[in-house]
């Protein structure tokens, strides 16, 4: 099992991140997989299953909503999205109907669009 990343590592990250995006500038590769790992740890406690897989590469991927258990090959109900992308859904930086269809986020199966009613976090 991965490691829990404690809030203030979470929070410290996303706020790394927040800063070079200002900056105009690519975040810290740890900053961004902590901020996209913490913000998938978050969506895990909020909707604990395993009926939608939701990755985020190179970074991580969960598993969450109640319902039917996957276990082998490709799940059926799949979200991918870029790590920027993540981060400003989980957030509330974008809403899921502004990048919905594009290539930032693909949303595969009858219970992925489940996510976005998941969605922002707000950490």
């Amino acid at each position: 099992m991965a490691r829990k990343i404690t809030t203030d590592d979470g929070r410290a990250a996303l706020a790394a991140v927040g800063r070079a995006a200002a900056a105009g500038a690519e975040p810290a590769r740890t900053d961004l997989g902590t901020g996209v790992r913490y913000l998938l740890q978050l969506l895990a406690e909020k909707a604990p299953g395993n009926s939608v897989e939701v990755r985020v590469p190179p970074f991580g991927a969960v598993q969450v909503v109640e319902g039917p258990r996957h276990t082998r090959g490709t799940p059926p109900n799949v979200v991918e999205m870029t790590p920027s992308t993540w981060i400003a859904l989980a957030t509330g930086e974008s809403a899921w109907s502004d990048v919905a269809g594009t290539a930032q986020l693909s949303a595969s199966g009858t219970r992925a669009p489940e996510i976005a009613a998941l969605l922002p976090l707000r950490p």
